[in-house]
């Protein structure tokens, strides 16, 4: 992909970044203390820790559509939204969270609320090939989790 098809025209935000493409998890940091604070189990926080995961995304423009895999475990979600707006997901301690996003400099930024806890994430392109989702936990933990684009 060059340089130009990394960059999206987003009506809101002119030059926004471009995140389609498939994603494979490349490498994690400080992933199981960043689940323990969102009440995740030890059997879940073991499994998340070792089971890669795939996003496969489609952008147009705000409009995001993001497949979620989890190799290993057969699950996937999908999430569709436009930025500036909200969906709801399940977490994966089971419990439901409406997620309000929002550009944030060249990132994606979702706040996930449930009933419990809140946590943020932030969706960035670190370069062409590298996605980055940054995490940060209801007790100020942060987490990193890295993707190659392999489409």
């Amino acid at each position: 992909m060059s340089r130009e098809e990394t960059r999206s025209p987003s009506p809101t935000r002119p030059g926004s970044p471009n995140f389609s493409g498939k994603w494979r998890l490349q490498d994690s940091e400080n992933f199981d203390p960043f689940l323990q604070d969102c009440n995740v189990g030890y059997l879940k926080r073991t499994a998340a820790c070792v089971v890669s995961s795939e996003h496969l995304i489609k952008q147009e423009g705000d409009h995001m559509n993001v497949q979620v895999k989890a190799a290993g475990w057969g699950s996937q979600k999908l999430q569709e939204y436009e930025v500036g707006g909200s969906f709801s997901e399940v977490e994966i301690n089971g419990e439901q969270s409406e997620v309000e996003t929002k550009w944030e400099g060249e990132g994606i930024r979702e706040l996930h609320r449930t009933e419990s806890f809140e946590y943020l994430l932030v969706r960035e392109l670190e370069d062409e090939e590298t996605m980055i989702l940054n995490l940060e936990s209801p007790k100020g933990t942060k987490a990193k989790r890295i993707y190659k684009r392999v489409e």
